[in-house]
């Protein structure tokens, strides 16, 4: 039975009633994950603060990260350990910090800072909100780049980078990108480590941040771009990141990055000026309560237990609901990460989260997975299942595909 627009309003109406107060902005574990990790704040005694070199980890210094953390590490990257520097609970905070740098005082083989002249970054989008805030804070010109299921476009960044000296740079989120859930292919990879750049100082911001965040059996796997671009005769082109924010606890986790031997020690040495050490205690109950890869990759499971129903639901309740007619919407179906992509029929999307939004169901901006927070077909919605009881997403799900439906039956 077709659902009268006059139906809509009145479903709609019911949900008001409700009084919901629904959030799915923003990728957060929930307390029962975060639960998973509480054997950290036994980790480590009064009597066992010592890390296996002797190092007190109460004390200063260790600027690169206690030898034990970096190779745990360097297992997740999958490169050698002096290709790793651990450091506080931020991986964004890392980024934040390396594209800085560059900005002030240039990067190894460069032309010196980047703040000399005008800078263009390479924004694959639906993307991150908070990787565009950086480069867009540094006063870069942010660049729209497509995504194709498998990554960037690699045509449009190959002639992009190509032709032009002032893009100095990426944004990828190689595995289970937030927020269309797509992984970059092994061919990607190859090109992004080949390509030629008019910029002898083109950087790709690596955030590695989905990298063990499976939902199932079924896994997408990336290569090794720090590998590629070594191969390539590019080893300077890539800075990689990573952090156990969404693995343990998400505001008390460990942050690292990995990248050339060049591009370590030139983070070192910047890195001296602004720290005399990180958070070496974290560092050490991290090491201790994972003790290694096949730790993490145990401890993911017992999170993708408590995730993968939520995706479930999301996919089970928008099929029922929205069908298969993709003239309504058409949604992503991840095999890990935290997102799923929405995309609604054009000049939709801010209509959709701002009825969600009066029906109690919190939505991120329309428009936020943009450069500039500014989606040219209006379509977008990112939907974080994460946080929510299960119970409150399915809820929130049916309200969200009421309100697509309600939005393009007044249209």
């Amino acid at each position: 039975m077709t659902e009268t627009a006059e139906d809509l309003a009145e479903r709609f109406e019911a949900f008001q009633a409700m009084k919901l107060k629904l959030d799915m902005t923003r990728g957060k574990p929930a307390a029962d994950q975060l639960d998973l990790a509480d054997g950290l704040l036994e980790a480590v005694s009064s009597e066992e603060f010592k890390a296996l070199d002797g190092t007190d980890t109460r004390n200063y210094g260790g600027l690169e990260g206690l030898p034990e953390a970096r190779q745990l590490f360097a297992q997740l990257f999958d490169v050698h350990v002096a290709e790793v520097l651990v450091g506080g609970n931020s991986s964004l905070e890392m980024m934040h910090d390396t594209l800085m740098r560059a900005h002030v005082f240039g990067v190894p083989g460069g032309d010196g800072p980047w703040s000399r002249g005008p800078v263009k970054w390479l924004c694959p989008a639906p993307g991150y909100d908070r990787h565009f805030a950086i480069t867009q804070h540094l006063g870069y010109e942010l660049v729209t780049v497509p995504l194709t299921g498998h990554g960037p476009d690699m045509d449009v960044v190959e002639r992009l980078a190509a032709e032009d000296p002032t893009v100095k740079g990426i944004w990828i989120v190689p595995k289970y990108a937030n927020p269309t859930g797509e992984s970059v292919s092994a061919e990607g990879v190859r090109r992004l480590a080949e390509m030629r750049t008019a910029a002898s100082d083109f950087r790709i911001m690596w955030d590695d941040a989905y990298t063990v965040h499976h939902l199932g059996p079924e896994r997408d796997e990336v290569p090794n771009l720090l590998d590629a671009c070594q191969t390539a005769g590019n080893p300077n082109r890539v800075f990689m990141f990573a952090s156990t924010s969404k693995v343990s606890f998400a505001g008390a986790g460990v942050a690292a990055m990995a990248a050339n031997e060049a591009n370590i020690a030139w983070t070192r040495q910047h890195m001296a000026k602004q720290t005399i050490g990180p958070d070496k205690v974290n560092q050490l109950r991290h090491v201790r309560f994972f003790k290694d890869l096949a730790g993490i990759e145990a401890h993911m499971r017992r999170h993708a237990d408590i995730l993968k129903p939520k995706f479930d639901a999301v996919e089970r309740v928008l099929s029922e609901e929205l069908g298969d007619n993709g003239a309504i919407a058409t949604w992503t179906r991840p095999r890990g990460g935290y997102f799923i992509s929405l995309d609604t029929p054009p000049g939709h999307a801010r209509e959709v989260v701002r009825l969600a939004g009066e029906a109690g169901v919190k939505l991120t901006e329309a428009g936020a997975t943009f450069p500039y927070g500014k989606d040219p077909h209006d379509r977008n919605i990112r939907l974080a299942p994460s946080y929510p009881t299960l119970l409150e997403i399915e809820l929130a799900t049916r309200v969200v595909a009421t309100c697509i439906k309600l939005a393009v039956a007044r249209s």
